[in-house]
């Protein structure tokens, strides 16, 4: 998998674990809280669509992960 891949599989699992620990009628609901969590991660998405730049497709590039097309 390349690093745009990977982002977007990670950006995935954070926002529908976060909604299912931040909505009332998940049955592992824990905090409301957990909703700002999922709109971070959607501003982050959003920022990265406009600048082209996304921290973790950086840090991912460290580890050798390669870039993708």
């Amino acid at each position: 998998m390349s690093t745009w891949q990977i982002v977007r599989v990670v950006a995935g699992c954070f926002i529908l674990l976060s909604l299912a620990l931040g909505v009332a009628s998940s049955p592992i609901f824990h905090s409301a809280n957990w909703l700002w969590f999922t709109a971070f991660v959607g501003a982050n998405l959003l920022q990265s669509g406009f600048t082209k730049w996304c921290l973790m497709e950086r840090i991912l590039s460290r580890f050798g992960v390669k870039p993708g097309c």
